[in-house]
């Protein structure tokens, strides 16, 4: 690359991209303008919606839907911002008679985006896994905790129909599940009620247990957000992508680094020690790898559920969702 290029890149303040907000990584050839932002939503919308940013964090499942439509306006980078197992993002009812996922078949669930990635994995998941026949479930789409919409997304025409409503109510889908007016949430957070309505749990109340045997027998670490880069820049600075690539990997090594310094704890987890120790068993050394190569399983069950959940027609190679970078 000739000179330097400026780049407007908003972001969570991810431990993984804390270095290169400080100035302790940087980019080479860029002059890069981190705009700390930790409301995804707000991220997505203002990216997909106005192309507000040169590079951002960016909805796993809406980037790959703007892929399939053939008009994208970004490339997007294999780096892994947000990932996140969702077994234990499954609040339920037991009023409902839902002790089992087999048991939501039929229900009324709550989803902040039928068409967000958190709730395409939890879906998948439950049919490819567990069996479970979403087919004549209605979903209630709205924010959980909030009366209102889950943000304002570009959402792309589905190419197999669901069964959508829309919560109208002035209610949180939280309020409706503790009033058995929804019988089960699935999505990003969980419900207030879980706190407060003795009837309201989780689907799986040992969900950590689940999610590493999930892990160990699938090798899929959901993955939720990619990077995105306005694809006029990419073409513009051929250079660019590896250079912020190296960079990420670089922010994240040094948040590892850290991390495992044990003269003090980094973070407030009085079992930290343990809880890195627990992790190297699972995953080894590096628990948030970016590439496809380490990331294959879980990018291909991500497009699986996309094409069988009606959100994209036909699979796309994962290698050709992202731009080459070097090793």
């Amino acid at each position: 690359m000739n000179g330097t290029i400026p780049v407007r890149f908003a972001c969570g303040l991810y431990d993984r991209m804390l270095p290169l907000f400080t100035g302790q990584v940087r980019p080479e050839g860029v002059d890069l303008d981190f705009q700390v932002m930790d409301d995804p939503r707000a991220i997505f919308d203002r990216m997909s919606g106005g192309q507000e940013f040169d590079c951002a964090e960016l909805s796993a499942s809406e980037f790959i839907t703007q892929v399939a439509a053939g008009d994208c306006p970004f490339v997007a980078l294999p780096v892994f911002p947000s990932r996140m197992f969702r077994h234990g993002m499954i609040s339920v009812n037991r009023r409902a008679g839902i002790s089992g996922p087999k048991d939501l078949a039929g229900k009324r669930i709550g989803v902040p985006l039928y068409t967000m990635t958190a709730a395409v994995f939890i879906r998948g998941l439950l049919e490819s896994d567990y069996g479970v026949d979403l087919s004549g479930v209605t979903w209630v789409q709205g924010a959980i905790n909030r009366a209102g919409s889950h943000g304002n997304p570009t959402v792309r025409p589905m190419h197999r129909p669901a069964r959508i409503e829309i919560n109208t109510s002035g209610r949180t889908l939280s309020d409706l599940i503790a009033a058995g007016e929804i019988d089960a949430i699935i999505g990003t957070s969980l419900p207030d009620a879980l706190r407060t309505v003795p009837d309201v749990q989780r689907l799986f109340p040992d969900f950590r247990r689940v999610e590493q045997d999930y892990y160990r027998r699938t090798k899929i670490f959901p993955i939720m957000h990619l990077v995105a880069l306005r694809r006029e820049l990419h073409e513009a600075h051929p250079g660019l992508a590896g250079s912020l690539y190296q960079a990420f990997n670089a922010s994240k090594a040094a948040a590892l680094a850290q991390m495992r310094y044990t003269g003090a704890l980094r973070y407030m987890l009085p079992w930290m020690v343990a809880e890195i120790e627990d992790n190297d068993g699972i995953f080894g050394a590096d628990p948030w790898p970016y590439g496809v190569g380490p990331n294959r399983p879980t990018l291909e069950a991500l497009m699986s559920y996309l094409v069988a959940q009606g959100l994209i027609a036909r699979p796309i190679d994962v290698d050709r969702l992202f731009v080459a970078v070097p090793d």
